[in-house]
């Protein structure tokens, strides 16, 4: 990885704030598992957020997060059941390489959430601050703009799965996926 130390390391990044956040007294707070619990005794909250924007860590990462704040929201939904969405704010964006990724992984994690929280999958809502197309991207998202998108393909999960740290790769099937040749493109660092 571009980013990367010599052994590898990023430093705290997102996966360590999300589920190891340290607190006050060196207490770690596990955000995901906070927000399924508020999910499920207090859907109506407007405090269902996870941050990894961590100030104190900012400097011992690697790369400051880009994608740094996501929010759920439910609403009433089929059958007494609640609807479950997503919102994700993304600080800097690279609109040929992150943003596809950033898309597929919140929309997933948002499937996963409802899931294990037995409700609908609402909608997930992307807003950026900085979205930018590199120079040596332009040639690339012409080609790819050039083509005819295929019919969405449909994701589905494994609806045994009733704990969010129970998933496995097997647990996920993407259904009637068609792609165009893969684009190659640089890394910007």
């Amino acid at each position: 990885d571009e980013w990367a130390d010599e052994n590898g390391d990023l430093g705290p990044v997102y996966g360590h704030q999300w589920r190891s956040w340290e607190g006050k007294d060196g207490k770690v707070f596990d955000q995901i598992l906070d927000v399924i619990h508020q999910l499920r005794t207090n859907p109506d909250s407007r405090r269902m957020i996870v941050s990894a924007w961590n100030v104190a860590a900012l400097p011992e990462m690697a790369l400051m997060p880009c994608h740094c704040l996501f929010q759920f929201y439910t609403s009433p939904g089929e059958n007494g059941r609640r609807k479950l969405s997503c919102q994700l704010y993304q600080r800097s964006a690279d609109v040929f390489l992150g943003v596809p990724f950033n898309i597929a992984s919140y929309a997933l994690l948002t499937m996963m959430m409802a899931q294990v929280c037995n409700m609908e999958v609402g909608s997930f809502v992307h807003t950026f601050g900085d979205v930018h197309l590199y120079k040596n991207h332009v040639d690339q998202a012409k080609l790819q703009l050039s083509r005819t998108p295929y019919p969405l393909p449909q994701m589905e999960l494994n609806p045994e799965v009733r704990d969010i740290l129970d998933f496995k790769y097997e647990d996920f099937t993407l259904k009637n996926y068609q792609f165009h040749p893969g684009i190659k493109a640089p890394v910007a660092v």
